[in-house]
Parts: C-alpha cells; sequence; structure tokens
C-alpha cells in the first residue's frame, strides 16, 4: 500500500501494524504516506521507541531533507520547459482563466521537441520526491505550483491510449491533499466553453465539430485532442471488421509519422486527420449502401484486401462472395469453434472451396482464407449469437 489514512485512535501494536503496511519501498515508491486526521504523533513515538531497537537503519529527516533538494531540482527543470510561457499568472485568476491557462500550457508543452514525454516523467519525479517532502517548509510553500504542473499532467495523460495510465496514481495521492481554494467556485463553470469549444453534443465525426477542432486556438491541443479522439473511434471498430480497422490505424499512424518527422506541420497534420474523420464517416455508410449487414460487410472488407481480387472480380462479385461467405462460416461455425482444431480444419476448406467457386484469385486464396478466419473469430460471439 502507498496511503494510509487514519481517522481513528490506534496506540502500540495496532498502529505500528497499520504504519507497517506502507512503509514498503518498490520500484518507482520510494516511501509511504501517513495521512494523519487526528494527530497520533506522540502515540507513534511512544510505539517506536517500544517497539523498535536502537540499531533502525537511517534517519527519516536526512531522506526528508534529500527529498526536498530533489522537489525543487525537479520544479526548476519543469519550470525551464515553460520558458517564454508566463504560467505564474494562474495562480492569482478566477476559475474560468485558470482553465485558459492550463490549456495554454498543455499546448505550450505539445510544442516542445518530444515534450510530453519529457514533461510527464519530470512531474512523475516531482511527485515521488514532494510526496517524501512534505510537510518541511520548502515543500509546502511549492505546493500550489506542483499542484498546477500535476493537473497539466493529468490532462496529458489523458490523451494516452494505453489501459496502463495509473502508474504515478498512488504517487499522485499526495497531490490531492493539496487542495487549491482557488479553484472552489460560486458558480458553475462550462470547461468547454473555457477551452474554446462548443458543447460536443453532436457527433465527434460530424462537420460541425471537426471545424470546431480545426478553429482551435492551441493547435497542438487541437492535434492530441482528435488523435485521442480517432485512436478511440478506430479502437471500438476493431472489434468488428478487422481490415478495416488495420487499414486506418495505418493511415493514422503514417500522418503523426510525418508530424513527428517534421514533413508536415500541425495545421496540415489536423487537415489530414479531419480527412481521415471524413474516410471513416463515408465507410460507417458503405455496409448500408451495399444492401449487407456489418456481419456480412467485415467478410467484404476481408475478401476485397487486394488490388488483384477487386480488379478480377469487381464490387458486386465479391459483395456476392461475402454473402455467402457470411452464410456458410454461420452454418458451420459451432460455439466453442474458436478452440477446436477440427472445426477450424473444416471452415478453412469451405472457404477455400467457396473463394474457388467465386474465381477468387488463387494466388491470394490462401491470404484471404486466412483473412476470413481471423474476421470470423473476432466476432466468434456474434456469430453464435445469430446461430442460437
Amino acid at each position: 500500500m502507498t496511503t494510509l489514512y487514519i481517522d481513528k485512535p490506534m496506540k502500540g501494536h495496532n498502529l505500528m501494524q497499520a504504519i507497517a503496511r506502507v512503509n514498503r519501498v518498490y520500484k518507482d515508491k520510494t516511501g509511504g504516506l501517513v495521512v494523519d486526521y487526528l494527530g497520533i504523533a506522540s502515540d507513534l513515538k511512544k510505539a517506536l521507541s517500544f517497539y523498535c531497537d536502537s540499531g533502525g537503519k537511517g534517519d527519516p529527516a536526512i531522506a526528508q531533507e534529500q527529498a526536498v533538494q530533489m522537489m525543487l531540482t525537479n520544479l526548476e527543470v519543469i519550470s525551464q520547459m515553460f520558458y517564454g510561457f508566463e504560467y505564474e499568472e494562474y495562480f492569482d485568476a478566477n476559475t474560468s482563466k485558470k482553465l485558459s491557462v492550463i490549456l495554454g500550457a498543455e499546448n505550450h508543452i505539445l510544442g516542445l521537441e518530444n515534450g510530453k514525454k519529457r514533461f510527464l516523467d519530470e512531474v512523475a519525479k516531482l511527485s515521488q520526491a514532494f510526496a517524501i517532502a512534505v510537510p518541511q517548509i520548502q515543500a509546502m510553500e511549492a505546493k500550489d505550483e506542483v499542484a498546477f504542473f500535476q493537473a497539466i499532467k493529468a490532462r496529458l495523460a489523458k490523451f494516452e491510449s494505453s489501459a496502463g495510465g495509473k502508474s504515478d496514481a498512488e504517487i499522485e495521492t499526495a497531490i490531492r491533499q493539496v487542495i487549491d481554494e482557488a479553484l472552489v467556485s460560486s458558480k458553475v463553470v462550462d470547461v468547454f466553453d473555457a477551452a474554446g469549444i462548443k458543447k460536443p453534443d453532436i457527433s465527434i465525426l460530424s462537420e460541425e465539430f471537426l471545424l470546431e477542432i480545426k478553429g482551435m486556438e492551441h493547435q497542438n491541443l487541437a492535434l492530441e485532442t482528435l488523435k485521442k479522439l480517432l485512436n478511440d473511434e478506430i479502437k471500438s471498430r476493431s472489434k468488428k471488421n478487422l481490415v478495416q480497422s488495420k487499414s486506418l490505424i495505418a493511415m493514422l499512424e503514417n500522418s503523426i509519422k510525418k508530424y513527428h518527422n517534421k514533413i508536415i506541420t500541425a495545421a496540415e497534420v489536423i487537415d489530414e486527420l479531419i480527412k481521415l474523420s471524413k474516410d471513416i464517416q463515408t465507410a460507417d455508410k458503405e455496409p448500408q449502401e451495399m444492401g449487407l449487414s456489418d456481419f456480412e460487410y467485415a467478410f467484404y472488407t476481408a475478401v476485397a484486401d487486394n488490388d488483384s481480387a477487386r480488379e478480377l472480380m469487381q464490387k458486386d462479385k465479391l459483395r456476392e462472395l461475402a454473402v455467402v461467405l457470411a452464410e456458410k462460416i454461420k452454418q458451420n461455425a459451432t460455439i466453442d469453434w474458436t478452440i477446436k482444431e477440427s472445426v477450424q480444419a473444416k471452415l478453412r476448406i469451405i472457404v477455400k472451396r467457396v473463394l474457388r467457386q467465386f474465381g477468387y484469385p488463387p494466388d491470394m486464396q490462401k491470404l484471404a482464407t486466412e483473412t476470413v478466419l481471423n474476421q470470423a473469430k473476432l466476432i466468434a460471439a456474434e456469430i453464435a449469437n445469430e446461430r442460437s
């Protein structure tokens, strides 16, 4: 455990046992945090004198002094990253202005070379040092600045698409102890209005919302926002359509790679991502226009995933092939077919036979067969539901 909140009296063995729950160090955890709501210092001192002999290791005071120096060094490094951006106005601003400053600070960091990663790493170090340095005077004097950097880090971390985004959550508990009273407002603040974005009552892929993104004052922030939204949209489609999602991911990664390699500007990559958004909209309409269910359309994209097949068979014949494949797989896929090699072998033979019957390019049949089966595995639950 990392943080212990003490809200009831404890003494002796019970108190020592409770403290021992948070005193283990591990990886990035350099110490535990005890939040005392009652004032147990005297009881803890008595318990320590009774249960700990004189052969204890180290001096907590020395560790805390070192943490203070480390915290001050981290603060200096981070403040230098904001050279040219006057973030100090945040501390005396009203609530709406505070939100605006945070947005500007995000945009500034995103505009630096590898800025997001460097900032997140430095604030993580700052959090560790601050958690140990509290309640030293220098730490308490820096609490507002630390909280500000944490607020920016928390917002930047939201752009991360990885699932494990809580690596510093336990350390940040120390920051949550320090509440910025200036953020307490007597009125409701519209965060979208403060960010310069209209409320997203509409689809995030609609023309209106894309125009809002393109017109954002902070272009670096607009890019990260659009990239995150597109990532989420593509991820949701990857659960149903294997080929389509791979194609969209490749297009997204290619645009971002060009931006990182300084081939295109933030404004240009935003234009590319907006075009990708429109491609997604178009792809979403195609199943209905072709008279296919989403289930059938997934198999259409699987068999149409090469130039020679599209050129030889044309769209109508590929459409017919997809309908037949969908029906054949539905008829022959048992509930547990994805873990039974015998059933998979049978389905593979059926798919190959159907491809030959429709005149699918011989040199592409093996690849198409595996793609069709992989697509079928992706939506195995839906296949089982349709059978039942």
